[in-house]
């Protein structure tokens, strides 16, 4: 008998009805002749709902009541469940993550798992109980309510597979799996039937919203076989899974893109040790997180230096580079929030060569301009105009095939 652990979102449980639709998934798999601990997430909207009630009394509230507050939405989605499989005459015990011992630091609002107490879960599944336990959530050493940030009920599914040893752990969603970019920019984008956990980290961190990036380094770490799969179509979904040395991988698996980037530059800096700690330093300690970084030396001996964030952190990266520019005695200071990246992901990288300069043959063929360019061992990402994302990611999906179900 395997043990399957089974994760709903927030809009697979938006209503009673698909709360409704949710058993009877779990009963089809109980009925298969599964164990099943199922994790699900608040109703669609309720979380947004809590958050908005507590804006009403103070946008900065204590982060220890915060999470006390907004973990009461898996609550009610638990106890709803249990309720309709108890009805359908499989018992079921709903928990929440305190319950189960599902022990965090104290880092409210993005606490960490540190340990897993299954005892409990095991006894109810010994019994033929279908364990249903409340995502986003665990509790401190002192007993606090912690929640893990947003999208943490990937992380809480993970985890308890880890914990259970569980042969898999299936994130039911609202797409039907993994693509080889979004289907809303490329209609004919193809389903995965598998990607590795290093293409997946990949994507997750480069602008794929389809799966918590915790989760997939969790499930990476442990081995966790991951699945996702679609909440209300059937489906094989896509496997997450170690790549196989036998397997001929793809060149490209996908196509992954953040519209959420801004890039800053500084021009005329003294070209010497210590400035690029001058500049990006002081960034890092307003903890603005940095994407990608160009150096350029002039002949003068200044350097010019680039570098992205978040589009959310622009106004106080500029403010903090403006002001060490004025130390540095720099030319220029200049920033421009209207770019996107465009990254492609593959492990097939390692063993071809030439991806680079054919996805910059694609682009140039659009008349696409490339600002700025990063690699690693399995990506290739691209800074462009944003009113050139849309194509950019056609143009390359087509070049490199990725509708064709072998990609060569």
């Amino acid at each position: 008998m395997a043990l399957i652990v089974q994760k709903y979102g927030g809009t697979s449980v938006g209503t009673i009805e698909k709360i409704e639709n949710v058993a009877e998934k779990v009963i089809a798999a109980r009925d298969a002749g599964h164990d099943v601990v199922v994790v699900v997430s608040a109703m669609s909207g309720e979380t947004n709902r809590l958050i908005e009630l507590a804006n009403q009394i103070t946008e900065t509230p204590e982060p220890r009541e915060y999470d006390v507050l907004v973990s009461t939405g898996e609550q009610v989605t638990i106890a709803l469940l249990s309720m309709a499989l108890n009805k359908r005459g499989y018992p079921a015990r709903s928990y929440t993550g305190s319950q189960v011992h599902i022990l965090t630091d104290n880092s409210h609002t993005r606490a960490r798992i540190l340990d897993i107490d299954e005892s409990r879960m095991r006894e109810d599944l010994d019994q033929g109980r279908v364990v249903v336990v409340a995502g986003f959530q665990g509790r401190d050493e002192q007993g606090n309510i912690t929640t893990l940030g947003r999208g943490g009920s990937d992380t809480t599914a993970v985890a308890l597979a880890a914990a259970l040893k569980a042969d898999e752990c299936q994130i039911y969603t609202d797409v039907d799996g993994v693509y080889t970019t979004d289907p809303r920019v490329v209609s004919d984008a193809r389903r995965l039937d598998s990607i590795t956990f290093e293409e997946m980290l990949e994507m997750a961190s480069l602008g794929s919203k389809v799966l918590q990036i915790r989760s997939v380094e969790f499930a990476g770490k442990y081995n966790v076989r991951l699945r996702v799969l679609s909440s209300f179509e059937e489906g094989p979904g896509t496997l997450i899974t170690f790549e196989d040395d036998e397997m001929e991988q793809p060149v490209i698996s996908g196509i992954a893109f953040n519209r959420d980037e801004a890039k800053l530059t500084i021009l005329g800096v003294p070209d010497q040790p210590g400035t690029a700690y001058a500049i990006l330093g002081a960034i890092g300690d307003a903890n603005i997180e940095i994407d990608m970084i160009i150096q350029n030396v002039a002949a003068d001996s200044t350097t010019d230096f680039t570098f992205t964030v978040h589009r959310n952190d622009y106004d106080r990266a500029m403010a903090i580079l403006e002001e060490t520019a004025s130390t540095l005695n720099a030319r220029e200071v200049s920033g421009d929030k209207a770019i996107v990246k465009i990254s492609l992901v593959g492990v097939g990288m390692r063993s071809h060569a030439g991806v680079a300069s054919k996805m910059f043959k694609a682009l140039a063929d659009e008349g696409i301009n490339i600002r700025m360019i990063s690699t690693s061992e399995i990506k290739v990402s691209v800074v462009v105009e944003e009113k050139y994302l849309e194509l950019g990611v056609r143009a390359l999906h087509s070049a490199f095939k990725l509708a064709e179900a072998a990609v060569v």
